[in-house]
């Protein structure tokens, strides 16, 4: 009965995995002209997964009403401001990828920033575009508040952090850009949070103690017919050990609804 439970812990920990998937969009920017082209991607992702969207005029509806699909991926070849809304990758049992919001210009400017969260220490370029061929000279704001001029069109914020979140714009000879989010995540971290850490040295102990426990049972018992084994009362350790199993298989049958 100890050796099922085991087996079924492991078993729930070791068989599972979940499906993922990531959706980028080409160009990596949050706005775009109009009668731009736009190239939607579900990365990561197995078969069955698409592209949907929220916008003004539809709701949930799949590549196949508004783009071009090629199998996990989407394209528009003429960006319209209806087509601005929230787009994201969806399977079909339902599993949602993150998501990204793009905002359809007919303004002479736009402002040319990551439209995914960029990581916190990392270097971030925003670009005042228009459409004109050559780089104007630009002026930045944050949340309103007017930051700097860059005579080439480009700002960069080196080592972003937190305090860089806010929404930015751009100004060309007068005309604006509309606003765009970003947003800064934390680095991940390389140690386990404490609940995972804690489940995987309870699985190492049980696998461990199930190893140990049953090389004592086979000598004990004599897996060979043809040695004789004297039978003898086991130590203090051993006797500890069934002890051990015993208390670590009570804790993880508790946890887990054995």
């Amino acid at each position: 009965m100890k050796d099922t439970s085991l087996l079924l812990l492991l078993s729930s920990l070791c068989c599972c995995s979940t499906d993922s998937a990531r959706l980028t969009v080409t160009p990596s920017s949050s706005q775009v002209f109009r009668d731009e082209r736009v190239s939607l991607r579900c990365e990561d992702a197995s078969d069955g997964w698409t592209v949907r969207r929220n916008t003004s005029i539809d709701n949930r509806a799949e590549c196949e009403d508004w783009g071009r699909s090629a199998g996990s991926s989407c394209t528009i070849s003429y960006m319209h401001p209806l087509d601005s809304g929230v787009y994201w990758c969806e399977s079909t049992e339902g599993s949602t990828s993150n998501t990204i919001t793009i905002t359809v210009s007919d303004r002479s400017v736009i402002l040319q920033s990551p439209v995914l969260p960029v990581m916190e220490g990392d270097d971030v370029t925003l670009t005042c575009r228009t459409k004109m061929a050559d780089p104007p000279s630009a002026d930045f704001f944050k949340d309103g508040v007017s930051i700097r001029n860059e005579s080439d069109g480009h700002m960069t914020l080196h080592h972003v952090s937190r305090s860089d979140e806010g929404l930015y714009k751009c100004r060309v000879q007068g005309n604006e850009s509309a606003e765009s989010r970003l947003s800064v995540s934390g680095k991940p971290t390389t140690t386990m949070d404490p609940p995972t850490a804690d489940l995987h040295l309870v699985v190492l102990y049980c696998i461990s103690t199930f190893l140990m426990v049953s090389l004592y049972r086979q000598r004990a018992t004599g897996s060979d017919p043809s040695v004789s084994v004297v039978m003898t009362p086991p130590t203090h350790a051993e006797q500890g050990l069934d002890d051990d199993y015993d208390d670590v298989m009570s804790a993880v049958t508790t946890e887990h609804q054995f």
